[in-house]
């Protein structure tokens, strides 16, 4: 339960941290820590406009999409604390979960007869099919090492003491990190404030859904960089004290958010034919902390 309610509370604001370090290294004042929720309020005090072209599948699909994230969330441990769900094999149970919202978040936007949100799709699961086996090759890999297959035991289990630790847990950070900003279409991947259709992913797919929808959208964005930053804090705080675990949380998930913002504000997005290159890199680096794995527990000399 603990890891749940840090999710939520993280989520709150995560991106108004992003906002608020983006706004300082441009030089603006910017808006406050919690703009981004009151926002979300904002929609939410809206009815949606729906048009006549949609089904019930564009109706519903929000709310799948916000209810398959909070069912990873679930699963995310928090130190010594385990997840309201634990059970092994929960990481591949993780990743469908996500992939289930995704995948209606897909068929929501195709439901629309857009060409334009049909474009979008088509990227987001692309670019959503060529980062899921580095996730899993890392956690299979973090298995392999612990002989764990659950979140709450492979990261208690992990222990950072050696070289090649260091620098799987430093590779498998990365990793995560830049997953988290495939999964959101978040930079260098893609810009979330351009408003060019032709160069938009996740945006682009989203056009239609107004009002309560698209409030559940952007908070199911939020939980999304909460639970990342959880998995982070258990990779090097996997062991720790609940009591001691709190403020372990709160610290990575600020780290995290300036990170992302300082990424957003000095990186440019790559062109669109790259970015297919940029996530197979990723499953590269995954490769090496799964040789990593081979070398700790002796099956490559």
């Amino acid at each position: 339960m603990l890891s749940f309610l840090l999710i939520i509370i993280a989520s709150l604001f995560f991106s108004g941290i992003i906002n608020r370090v983006k706004s300082i290294a441009s030089g603006r004042k910017g808006p406050g820590i919690f703009q981004p929720v009151k926002d979300i309020i904002r929609l939410f005090r809206k009815r949606s406009v729906i048009s006549k072209t949609t089904s019930i599948i564009f109706q519903i699909a929000p709310s799948i999409y916000l209810a398959s994230v909070i069912m990873a969330a679930m699963l995310v441990p928090m130190g010594q604390g385990k997840g309201l769900l634990s059970f092994p094999g929960d990481f591949v149970f993780f990743a469908y979960a996500l992939a289930a919202g995704k995948f209606f978040n897909i068929i929501s936007a195709l439901d629309t007869g857009s060409s334009f949100e049909g474009m979008g799709s088509s990227r987001e699961s692309l670019l959503s099919m060529l980062a899921e086996p580095a996730f899993f090759i890392v956690m299979g890999s973090l298995g392999l090492i612990t002989g764990y297959t659950s979140f709450h035991e492979i990261f208690t289990a992990f222990y950072i003491g050696s070289h090649i630790t260091y620098a799987l847990a430093a590779i498998t950070t990365f990793i995560f990190i830049m997953l988290c900003m495939i999964e959101n279409s978040r930079m260098p991947v893609d810009d979330p404030k351009t408003h060019l259709e032709l160069t938009m992913i996740h945006e682009v797919m989203i056009l239609d859904n107004s009002g309560f929808d698209l409030g559940l959208i952007m908070y199911t964005s939020c939980l999304k960089f909460s639970i990342y930053g959880a998995l982070i804090t258990n990779l090097f705080a996997g062991n720790t004290p609940v009591l001691l675990i709190i403020p372990i949380f709160l610290l990575v998930q600020v780290l995290f958010a300036t990170a992302i913002g300082f990424i957003e504000s000095f990186f440019a997005r790559f062109r669109m034919g790259h970015n297919a290159q940029f996530v197979l890199v990723l499953t590269s680096l995954s490769l090496m902390v799964f040789m990593g794995a081979l070398m700790i527990v002796g099956k490559l000399n």
